[in-house]
């Protein structure tokens, strides 16, 4: 499967330019032309790399960075900018990239920077996720409890998705609620509590043990 790269660059050119040379190379390409697009592309799509702009209309890139990391997403992100000084690369770095590219670069750069980091992500994140008797394939988007398939909808899949990857780490309502609906989630305030029950129902179908385990007045954990 083509790995899903979101360029975020409010340069049409440029924004152009790569999204071909991308496309080219045998990437699935979603350009995001500012930075509310981008963040809210980002939540939606869940890409396999980012290509970012420092400096964007609305919500620069840092603040993108910042957001994405609060809530345990660990998506690559390489920076784009013309900024390059020491102290500049430290902020970029500290604010959650994993890697940083400064304009303007040649594409051979950029083509070696994107292999390189989604071969590192290939290596930590690996498509099958195992968890006490469960077992999520992101992938196939199968998820089985034992030897048992368990059919989950979109959105069920991606709660327990966010769960199993952050085993035994209690994650609060608000980092559930922007990882899994997008931090500008306007619907119903109990939505987290109705896909947790579904979840519960399917997973624990058979009386099986729980393991999505409630910390009340803060979120829910995964644990045995």
């Amino acid at each position: 499967m083509a790995a899903h790269i979101l360029v975020v660059e409010d340069e049409a050119k440029l924004a152009q330019f790569i999204e071909l040379e991308l496309k080219y190379e045998g990437y699935t390409v979603t350009v995001a032309p500012d930075g509310l697009a981008g963040l809210t592309a980002a939540r939606e799509s869940h890409p396999d790399l980012i290509l970012l702009d420092w400096m964007l209309p609305g919500i620069s890139g840092l603040e993108i960075c910042k957001r994405l990391r609060q809530t345990g997403d660990k998506v690559p992100i390489i920076l784009l900018t013309a900024k390059d000084e020491i102290s500049d690369r430290v902020t970029g770095l500290d604010a959650g990239a994993d890697d940083y590219i400064v304009k303007p670069f040649s594409l051979e750069e950029l083509l070696a920077r994107v292999r390189a980091n989604l071969r590192r992500t290939q290596e930590e994140n690996p498509e099958e996720i195992l968890f006490n008797d469960l077992r999520l394939n992101r992938s196939t988007r199968e998820v089985y409890r034992a030897n048992r398939l368990i059919e989950l909808t979109a959105k069920e899949f991606e709660l327990l998705e966010y769960l199993m990857s952050h085993p035994r780490q209690v994650l609060t309502r608000d980092q559930i609620l922007e990882r899994v609906w997008g931090y500008d989630f306007m619907g119903d305030s109990n939505i987290i509590e109705v896909y947790v029950r579904y979840l519960r129902l399917k997973l624990e179908e058979n009386g099986e043990k729980r393991l999505i385990q409630t910390i009340r007045g803060v979120g829910y954990v995964l644990r045995d």
